[in-house]
Order: structure tokens, then C-alpha cells, then sequence
């Protein structure tokens, strides 16, 4: 699935999935490099939603 395409609950889902399998600790370091790079991308997706969304109430309350 193509990032741009990820909804803003896809991304989250991912991101807690993510954070689950690095708090387990299982996970080789390559592998745990890895999932922290996804999460970094993930993260950065959820907040680009967040931020328009604010935007969003803000010029609503603006009008």
C-alpha cells in the first residue's frame, strides 16, 4: 500500500502495530532499525493528517 494513500487510522493502526513489535524487544537490530525507520514515516503521515485537520477548524472558526 502506498503511503499517500493510507488513511489517517491505517497509519495509526501501523504505527501501534510498530511500537508493539519494538516494546516486545524480539526483533534483530537490523530488524528493529527498520521498524523505527517505518515508524518515523508512519508518524509523520498521522501528523501531516492532524495538522490539516486543525487547519481545517481553524478557518472554519475564522468564518
Amino acid at each position: 500500500m502506498a503511503d499517500e494513500k493510507l488513511t489517517y487510522e491505517a497509519a495509526r493502526d501501523e504505527l501501534v502495530a510498530v511500537v508493539g513489535k519494538l516494546e516486545s524487544g524480539g526483533a534483530s537490530l537490523a530488524d528493529s532499525m527498520e521498524l523505527w525507520k517505518r515508524g518515523e514515516e508512519l508518524a509523520k503521515i498521522c501528523q501531516e493528517f492532524l495538522d490539516g485537520a486543525k487547519e481545517q477548524v481553524a478557518k472554519a472558526r475564522e468564518e
